[in-house]
């Protein structure tokens, strides 16, 4: 597929919308829309047998969603996953991990949307104070026995397509 020509349609501190159109092997012509982000970060803290959740508005649904900690750098920046992950899970929780695992990376929605995120185990935990930025003033975290959070995942309290992502490369992990 050749890309003839793209134009930037929307830009905000978070992302960019553009329109490109394409040429497709057979050489029809098409376009598509695209949602450029930066890489974002997904963490699961894990103590024992606890998952610790945030909960937050999200204002595109209109409901509240629990989902495990992630974020990408302010003003679209790009910075190394890890650091991102470190901050994102400091900044949503409080929590310091002495250890962060790489589980693997996600393609958020690869039709309409450039932006990837890597998920990280974070384990060794140590408490702390959040400081959340002004959007996620409202933002509540608690610890969920992964009893409970499958319990949440099949009743529908959880709903997040990353958090269900991330959790099954947990699961796969424990597989290895």
């Amino acid at each position: 597929m050749e890309t003839i020509s793209s134009r930037q349609v929307y830009a905000n501190a978070w992302m960019t919308v553009r329109e490109d159109a394409i040429r497709r092997p057979d050489g029809s012509d098409g376009v598509f829309g695209v949602v450029d982000k930066p890489t974002a970060a997904v963490v699961i803290p894990l103590d024992g047998d606890r998952l610790h959740l945030v909960e937050q508005y999200r204002y595109p649904v209109g409901e509240r969603r629990w989902e495990f900690p992630m974020g990408t750098a302010p003003e679209r920046a790009e910075i190394d996953p890890a650091v991102l992950a470190a901050r994102e899970l400091a900044e949503e929780t409080g929590l310091v991990a002495g250890r962060m695992e790489l589980l693997g990376r996600l393609d958020i929605a690869p039709g309409m949307s450039s932006q990837r995120e890597h998920v990280f185990l974070a384990t060794e935990l140590t408490a702390g104070p959040p400081s959340r930025e002004l959007p996620e003033q409202d933002m509540r975290a608690a610890w969920f026995g992964t009893a409970e959070f499958e319990a949440m995942v099949r009743e529908g309290g959880i709903v997040d397509a990353q958090t269900l992502a991330a959790y099954l490369l947990l699961v796969l992990r424990g597989r290895r």
